[in-house]
């Protein structure tokens, strides 16, 4: 091969290499896909708000949101509710496999969302805010006669009564807004319906039913969707889709959205900044104290906290601290470990499952903390009350012997340290003494009868 020909070939390597192939010569030939899968929480919101931001940057044509979810909270559930409605991008809530479910919150983004597909062998509903409990008048077997909702169904607690409204009138305005079953929707709140996938497709709740990606794709094809910058006629041939993973962003949200990760964390920036206060100049315990303390107070901020939890459980730890500094018998120790407990229990405010905190967790850190507090604060104690082996303290009592005799001042050999001493009593030379205090640099003392020869 010559070296033109060589030279030729490298060209054209490099240009397959740096030059875009494109499957279609218009924009917009990209799908995102995202799998919402468990408990829907901060993690989720801040994972499909900036999945939708990058497709709106790259000129995507839609975003599929694949959910198996149990539902979540309502403030994270409400943030992804809002991006949808404002996305420039048509946003596909997609209930799939078979066997998955879009359950309370996972109802209400399934209602909020362009189009609403369902994979055969799933269900939704179940939207009754779960904070409330079950209520009464919820019989599954009664579907067909719950469209007359009375008040007799209702709670009779005033905010159950409230946040049971609320919740029925955000979901009915979602279903206004995308022109699905207003009645089941409030049904599925009320009195906590659920369909079945082909149930939700003939009652009108869902605009499609999909077995797999592809026969979703197909589906979709020449659908128009009502975008906030006008309408849109989806083009789903020949979709290239891609799927996006969580990020590390996303994945470390997730650890600290964890009630019990940020309930362990709050705990150990206490008990650093504990021994750093105890300690002080070891560093390590208070660095590692105040980014842990900080890190909890980041996961309080985007969990549901009850802060009167918090300050029990501050309090409780002030009690055992306080019983290792005015010994009670135990009664301020076993009042801490009480209110430890109690503020641990009631610290996260919702009854959502998979956000509450592990009871066999706060036992065995209540236990822990009481042993360790009592501990660590009681051997700051025992060296607090050490008598003191050095400095001007040392000092006082300690015994030395006259280098020469002298009637008012004259050297003292002391600790090894030849001092300047005066003394109300005449001292011979050798002769023991004992310091009765200090002026500075000069030393009071008093002779003892004994005589000590110098070393």
């Amino acid at each position: 091969m010559s070296y033109r020909s060589l030279c030729r070939h490298i060209l054209v390597v490099l240009l397959l290499l740096f030059i875009p192939l494109g499957v279609s010569g218009k924009a917009g030939v990209m799908g995102i896909v995202l799998d919402v899968n468990g408990m829907i929480g901060p993690a989720t919101s801040d994972y499909i708000d900036r999945a939708l931001s990058r497709a709106e940057a790259e000129g995507a044509e839609l975003v599929i949101l694949r959910m198996d979810t149990p539902g979540g909270l309502d403030t994270s559930m409400r943030a992804i509710i809002k991006r949808i409605i404002s996305s420039n991008v048509p946003v596909v809530s997609y209930v799939a496999p078979g066997g998955a479910r879009a359950a309370s919150a996972g109802t209400y983004i399934l209602y909020a969302s362009h189009i609403a597909a369902m994979a055969p062998g799933t269900n939704l509903g179940a939207a009754t805010p779960v904070q409330l409990g079950g209520l009464p008048g919820a019989d599954k077997d009664k579907e067909d006669k719950q469209s007359d909702v009375d008040e007799q169904q209702l709670p009779a607690d005033a905010k159950a009564s409230k946040l049971i409204n609320d919740a029925a009138a955000y979901i009915r305005s979602l279903a206004k807004l995308r022109g699905r079953n207003v009645e089941w929707a409030e049904q599925a709140v009320r009195q906590a319906a659920s369909l079945s996938a082909e149930e939700a497709l003939n009652k009108g709740v869902i605009d499609l039913m999909a077995r797999d990606l592809d026969t979703l794709l197909q589906q979709l094809s020449g659908r128009e969707v009502q975008l906030p910058l006008g309408s849109r006629k989806l083009d789903t041939q020949d979709l290239h889709l891609i799927v996006v993973e969580p990020d590390w962003r996303s994945e470390l949200l997730s650890i600290l959205s964890n009630p019990n990760v940020a309930y362990i964390l709050m705990l150990v920036g206490i008990y650093g900044l504990i021994y750093e206060f105890a300690n002080p100049g070891s560093v390590l315990p208070g660095a590692a104290g105040a980014i842990s303390l900080l890190l909890a107070l980041y996961a309080f901020h985007v969990l549901p906290v009850n802060y009167a939890g918090v300050a029990l459980i501050l309090l409780g730890l002030a009690l055992m601290v306080g019983e290792a500094f005015a010994p009670s018998f135990g009664a301020l120790g076993i009042t801490g470990v009480i209110a430890f407990v109690a503020g641990s229990l009631v610290l996260i405010d919702t009854d959502l499952p998979g956000y509450g905190i592990s009871l066999p967790l706060i036992v065995t850190l209540a236990v822990v903390s009481a042993f360790l507090l009592v501990f660590m604060v009681g051997m700051a104690l025992k060296s607090y009350r050490r008598p003191v082996v050095s400095g001007r303290e040392e000092m006082l009592g300690a015994e030395g012997y006259a280098i020469e005799s002298f009637a008012t001042q004259g050297p003292v050999h002391v600790h090894g340290e030849i001092w300047h001493a005066q003394t109300d009593h005449p001292v011979g030379k050798n002769q023991a003494v004992r310091i009765t205090g200090r002026d500075g640099m000069l030393l009071l003392v008093t002779p003892t009868e004994e005589e000590e020869a110098p070393s």
